[in-house]
């Protein structure tokens, strides 16, 4: 009885190892396979991850890329090939077209969408100077990169974005919680049907009502995700290619003067002994992507242009190339502190030198020197200029009183006036009425001889 029982053992165990052996060669087989298909240019399985299928295509030493795949503008477009997983994708993509005609390209944009079966869905259109074309398309998400291949080739492709967004787990979410509103408001219609009351109706017909519009919110919302994914959405941005000139300006600064500016360029702040010498440094820079002709450089304050500019290196006269710089320099005296104004300014030309209408590259810095007083005894010189100074400044507070004076210039007339009128009147007989005539006394005897 053992022995039959060691024996069926050792059989199963045998059964078990023919079984395994058997699995691992069929494993080795189908990765022999597979390796096969992908030494012979087969393309691997495809991988999903979050919605967005991404297909891994097996290396190929002896392939070129494809040229066709890169825009004018040096932008790779990105592919995104919708591929039916049975899921809920959302597929938007942004792109920015810069053409040499804003109307037609929209034009054209749009009939490409149309021949797809799409249609445009919005559209903003900025005129002169800068003209601009915002179009927003709906296309089937089985044409959605097709339509990104077609709208990027209308003109120079500057930027892309595309983007998948899967919402199948929000559209069942919604789906779940509209069967059950659905199922409430069942559930209280038929409450309602048996209510008795004016208050019991009252309240169901109050929950009835918010349940129904939570319902149709939710419906609302399931339709806009559906749209959303039934349709691809593209944003368009069509823009003008023109030139781009920009100019940059760098101030600084040097104590002294060599003559040449060999110490340019210099500091960004100078501090300098009142009327000590102070050498300014112009480095110009042409930053855009257009030729740039007729540099021109003043400064108000310094009350100088490019002609009394000292050239580093470079030529002024001649056409600055994009990052092409030029470096000028001014020998300067620091009578008082300074506070320069320097602009810089080129016309942009095209690449046969004619001038590009309404369009100028400028720009305008401002540096500062501050002048301090050295100290010490001054001289006969400095004293001298001293006083100068001290009696020009005296003349002008004078000019200065005498103008704020000048509108009260009639006061001390009236006033003069007003004084002589006073006076002669004081001067004037005063009149008043005739006094009576003076009695005449009587004499002492008479008065005597009436009373006898």
């Amino acid at each position: 009885m053992q022995r039959n029982i060691h024996l069926r053992r050792i059989l199963a165990a045998l059964s078990v190892l023919v079984l395994v052996a058997a699995a691992c060669s069929s494993v080795r087989e189908s990765f022999s396979d597979q390796s096969a298909g992908l030494a012979a240019g087969d393309a691997a399985p495809e991988t999903t991850f979050a919605g967005a299928t991404t297909t891994t295509a097996a290396p190929e030493s002896s392939a070129e890329p494809d040229r066709s795949l890169v825009g004018s503008g040096g932008v790779t477009p990105v592919l995104a090939q919708p591929i039916d997983l049975g899921r809920d994708i959302i597929f938007t993509a942004d792109l920015v077209v810069a053409v040499t005609d804003v109307v037609k390209a929209g034009e054209e944009a749009t009939r490409i969408v149309s021949s797809l079966g799409g249609f445009i869905f919005g559209q903003h259109t900025i005129g002169a100077p800068n003209p601009q074309s915002v179009l927003t398309f709906k296309v089937f998400p089985e044409d959605f990169q097709t339509a990104l291949d077609r709208l990027g080739s209308i003109g120079e492709l500057r930027s892309q974005n595309v983007s998948a967004d899967d919402v199948t787990e929000r559209v069942v979410d919604i789906k779940s919680r509209i069967n059950t509103a659905e199922a409430s408001v069942e559930r209280l219609r038929g409450f309602l049907e048996t209510a008795q009351g004016v208050e019991a109706v009252a309240a169901l017909e109050s929950q009835l009502l918010q349940r129904e519009t939570e319902l149709e919110t939710l419906r609302g919302q399931l339709r806009t995700l559906e749209d959303m994914v039934s349709l691809a959405t593209i944003v368009l941005t069509i823009t003008e290619d023109t030139a781009r000139p920009e100019i940059r300006l760098i101030v600084t600064a040097y104590p002294g003067h060599d003559g040449a500016g060999l110490s340019c360029p210099g500091g960004e702040g100078l501090t300098v002994d009142e009327g000590g010498p102070a050498t300014l440094c112009f480095e110009v820079t042409n930053v855009g992507d257009t030729l740039l002709t007729d540099l021109a450089l003043r400064d108000p304050i310094l009350d100088i242009t490019i002609d009394d500019t000292i050239v580093v290196f470079g030529d002024p006269s001649a056409t600055i190339e994009p990052g092409q710089s030029i470096l000028l320099a001014y020998e300067a005296t620091a009578e008082r502190d300074i506070r320069t104004q320097t602009t810089a300014t080129a016309q942009p030309v095209a690449e046969d030198g004619t001038p590009l209408p309404g369009r100028e590259a400028a720009v305008t810095v401002t540096f500062f020197i501050d002048a301090v007083d050295p100290g010490g005894i001054p001289t006969f010189t400095e004293g001298l200029k001293a006083s100068y100074k001290v009696l020009v400044q005296l003349g002008q507070f004078l000019l200065l009183l005498a103008g704020s004076l000048l509108p009260f210039i009639w006061v001390p007339a009236v006033l003069w006036l007003a004084w002589r009128w006073q006076t002669t009147r004081r001067r004037q007989p005063m009149t008043s009425a005739p006094l009576p005539p003076p009695s005449v006394p009587e004499p002492v005897g008479a008065g005597a001889k009436k009373e006898d």
